[in-house]
């Protein structure tokens, strides 16, 4: 299995501003062979079919297949199809009986899109809509795996953890719940903003950076290289952040009150790696080093990315996004000489 670069459609821009089929022949132009399907892009073209804001489960069908030929178009192999968000650990019991029903019509989409991978970022609810427990926590994920083990061809999860996420917001806190869940078909996405985002990176505080930063990302990516088993690495994303020129708390741009600063910062702030001219400055070509070399991951490389720039208008934005994403992957491949 070799590395090949995959982008996130969401990536090349919004999907109420950018056409799909147009992201999709920027990426396959610039060089990507691949795409995480964000499922706002699909949301968004089943709303065109439908000519208002409600589409129905057929019309999201239809928006799938159309979004498949695009890809499949430009030879862009799909790896995965994300966010399901607020899953696992809820307090209202009424909503995760509602949301196994909405991961039914997943089910489907993924069977158009030709992928086997749904992507689960770990819960970032107020806490006191979630449960703590682990334990909880790991039966909910084993009964979307159990779920999706029972399909044909059966279907797989990456869980991720955000640097935001309210209980599995570590890698360990990630490596931790899915040992519990132990199921063959549950692996995870391993991300080099949420790594080191959340151990070495603060926007709230005026240097960027944690207290101990440096310290604790060389301690944490040393256990990380120890503790997980690649055969659970499902995909990888590498991206960076800007460092904020001041830090992200009440009165800055990107503040919203009530989210984590991380939150919004990864919202409005990501780069894609080597991208200093933009801000980046996290350590990120460390964490990838030990993901592809400490614990030998070979496979598709996501050049993930959210930031205000994906929100301006213009046919250059989808263009841009795709250019700087391959240059970034590029920048990669020569430093670490894959």
């Amino acid at each position: 299995m070799a590395y090949y670069p995959v982008i996130m459609s969401a990536s090349l821009g919004r999907g109420w501003l950018h056409d799909f089929d147009f992201k999709m022949d920027e990426a396959a132009k610039a060089g990507f062979k691949g795409v995480e399907i964000f499922y706002e892009d699909l949301d968004y073209v089943a709303r065109k079919i439908a000519g208002n804001d409600n589409p129905n489960a057929d019309q999201l069908l239809e928006a799938t297949k159309h979004c498949y030929d695009a890809c499949e178009r430009n030879g862009l192999e799909i790896i995965g199809l994300q966010p399901f968000l607020f899953y696992e650990g809820l307090v209202d019991r009424d909503q995760h009986d509602k949301l196994i029903e909405k991961l039914k019509l997943w089910f489907k989409i993924v069977k158009i899109l030709k992928t086997n991978t749904i992507q689960i970022p770990a819960n970032f609810l107020p806490a006191n809509e979630l449960t703590g427990d682990l334990n909880i926590i790991a039966k909910d994920l084993q009964q979307v795996a159990d779920m999706g083990a029972m399909e044909e061809p059966p279907i797989r999860f990456a869980y991720e953890n955000l640097c935001w996420s309210t209980f599995v917001d570590t890698w360990e806190m990630l490596w931790k719940v899915t040992k519990l869940v132990d199921r063959p078909n549950f692996g995870v996405c391993l991300d080099t903003f949420n790594i080191a985002g959340r151990v070495w990176a603060d926007p709230s505080l005026a240097t960027g950076k944690t207290l101990n930063a440096d310290a604790d990302l060389k301690d944490s990516i040393e256990r990380m290289v120890k503790e997980i088993d690649v055969r659970k690495v499902f995909y990888i994303q590498v991206v960076d952040a800007e460092r904020l020129n001041s830090p992200l708390v009440k009165g800055h741009p990107f503040y919203v009150e009530g989210n984590p600063a991380r939150m919004n910062w990864s919202r409005n702030a990501r780069t894609f790696m080597y991208e200093t001219d933009r801000g980046a400055y996290l350590p990120v070509e460390d964490v990838a080093k030990a993901i592809i070399f400490g614990l030998g991951y070979k496979g598709p490389v996501s050049m993930e990315l959210f930031s205000r720039t994906m929100a301006e208008e213009g046919e250059h934005v989808p263009r841009e996004h795709a250019q700087r994403g391959i240059a970034s992957w590029k920048k990669l491949v020569d430093r670490l000489g894959l």
